[in-house]
């Protein structure tokens, strides 16, 4: 891991992994590897839910856009950041971090020819950063404080890419390539969100009933730790393991019984769970003020101290068994 200012004249910080992997996948990849494991018709998608009900006994109604209704007995809310599911727990609705990030993949078809390292540059608007994902494409990132001005741009992925190339004009010639070789249906943009962390910690619900919530549904995070799709993968091994072990010991009698160990079982998942998401949503925020303060003195201590030390922070946060 490489990380580099253009404030300082100190040559760039690197972290060795130190027996570590880390890789970096394309979602699409993921999530159609992911769909390959359950049988044909089992996920259904475009599906956006617009409210839960509890009309019939332990079972959760959900009505989606098109007017389908599903009975549930078991809700796991993966919703995304404006969950719906989330709000019937009652948890707040994520804030703003003051930041937009732009997410982008280059494509080189002849090969980039990079190594195998994460690099990032601090700079005066924003923080760029990219890791390679195999022999022909890199992830990137540009994260920064919008102005009024840039209002409206994030749905122009033109004029994200120019303002990109515009921030990284002095930008080595490596970095300048992958801004280049990103087509415009690869560049997306968003304001940053997160959860508050005391909400996690001490008052959230993270699961009432037979109704829980995991991925960016449970622990919205800024970017700045690269765990937001790790994180919402540990939520669904351990949240399998917490029912599994309620659903699969024998003496259900009925289903009222059925009901207490599922919500029993979303229970124990829900404790294993907060303290981790506090963890990586505080942190992630912490790492993302210090990047990104224009403050004297925090500039100073980051420049000469920080970096390599938030470096090895990234990789020991997301060494999680």
């Amino acid at each position: 891991m490489v990380t580099a200012s253009t404030f300082s004249d100190k040559p760039p910080s690197e972290t060795p992994f130190k027996g570590l992997e880390v890789r970096c996948l394309q979602r699409r990849l993921l999530l159609e590897t992911l769909a390959k494991e359950v049988p044909n018709g089992t996920i259904r998608f475009s599906s956006k839910v617009v409210s839960i009900d509890e009309s019939e006994g332990h079972f959760k109604r959900l009505h989606l856009a098109d007017g389908t209704i599903l009975k549930t007995k078991v809700l796991i809310g993966c919703d995304g950041v404006n969950s719906v599911v989330a709000k019937w727990l009652g948890l707040q609705k994520p804030a703003f971090a003051g930041r937009s990030a732009v997410r982008g993949n280059a494509h080189f078809k002849s090969g980039h020819g990079f190594e195998p390292k994460f690099k990032q540059l601090v700079g005066k608007v924003g923080r760029l950063g990219f890791l390679p994902c195999d022999d022909e494409n890199v992830f990137w990132f540009f994260t920064w404080i919008p102005a009024t001005k840039e209002e409206g741009m994030e749905e122009d992925p033109i004029k994200l890419k120019q303002f990109v190339a515009n921030e990284l004009k002095d930008a080595s010639d490596e970095m300048k390539s992958i801004i280049e070789n990103t087509s415009l249906e690869c560049i997306i943009s968003s304001p940053l969100r997160y959860r508050k962390p005391l909400e996690l910690l001490l008052w959230g619900n993270i699961s009432k009933g037979n109704v829980c919530v995991a991925g960016d549904a449970l622990h919205p995070m800024t970017p700045d730790l690269g765990q937001g799709a790790c994180s919402a993968m540990e939520d669904g091994v351990i949240l399998s393991r917490c029912l599994g072990e309620a659903l699969l010991k024998p003496g259900v009698e009925d289903d009222d019984e059925e009901y207490k160990r599922i919500e029993m079982g979303l229970k124990k998942y829900g404790r294993e769970r907060r303290w981790r998401s506090f963890d990586l949503v505080t942190t992630a925020f912490m790492v993302g003020f210090v990047l990104r303060n224009d403050g004297k003195m925090i500039r100073y201590l980051r420049d000469k101290f920080l970096l390599g030390f938030i470096a090895g922070l990234l990789l020991r946060k997301a060494g999680f068994d």
